[in-house]
């Protein structure tokens, strides 16, 4: 079943993402076998329920309606896979390796997350919500209806991404790095950063004049101006 909502975080000029939330409820969702996971498997329809995937190869594998629900994802090497209309509810690494995956229709909720290693991946109408992630590498990822809300972030690596209708919504980022990124209605407006990195990156994304003042001297720094009294 599923239920079309836009982010309504974006005013006018800025368009917002549209996200297809789709509803995987457990009860109708047969329970898989984690200890069965190959690489280059296919999954439908399963249920990984309190699963241990610490240092699994699951490289290239495809989950289509599938949730993993409190899950330990650990060094698990999911380099190449595809999660398709699939929900992460509490998930928990120390280290993910998930470079050059591609995430659709996907909902993430709280995860605990010590680096998430997403370089080069694809993301399309995916919400993650709430929960701390230590270091987010999306390097060279394209990003397409995307919304991060109400979570805490170390670093974040946006370098060489790509942007469209990515929305930022109350969040807590130290550190942003946005260099060589392209964006377009990328709203970071009601989220905080402590530094950004990169700050040619910005153009394209819309922030709110509290943030605007904030990066004046960031701004200045980069347009080489001078400012005295």
């Amino acid at each position: 079943m599923r239920q079309k909502r836009a982010a309504d975080t974006a005013k006018a000029g800025t368009v917002a993402p549209d996200i297809d939330f789709v509803a995987i409820e457990a009860t109708r969702l047969s329970v898989g076998n984690a200890e069965e996971l190959v690489s280059g498997d296919y999954r439908e329809g399963e249920l990984f329920e309190g699963a241990d995937l610490t240092e699994y190869d699951v490289s290239g594998c495809s989950f289509l309606e599938c949730r993993f629900e409190s899950v330990t994802l650990t060094d698990a090497e999911f380099r190449g896979s595809r999660f398709i209309e699939t929900v992460f509810a509490a998930p928990f690494a120390h280290s993910l390796k998930a470079a050059r995956t591609t995430w659709r229709d996907v909902r993430i909720e709280n995860p605990r997350w010590g680096s998430a290693e997403l370089f080069d991946s694809e993301l399309d109408s995916v919400h993650l919500r709430g929960g701390k992630i230590d270091y987010l590498n999306l390097r060279g990822s394209r990003l397409t209806n995307v919304i991060l809300e109400e979570c805490f972030i170390g670093d974040l690596d946006l370098g060489g991404f790509t942007g469209d209708r990515v929305a930022f919504v109350n969040c807590r980022i130290q550190t942003l790095d946005l260099t060589r990124a392209t964006c377009l209605n990328v709203d970071l407006r009601s989220s905080e950063f402590a530094a950004i990195h990169g700050i040619a990156g910005l153009a394209g994304a819309t922030i709110d004049d509290g943030q605007l003042s904030l990066l004046s001297p960031l701004l200045a720094d980069h347009l080489g101006l001078r400012v005295e009294p």
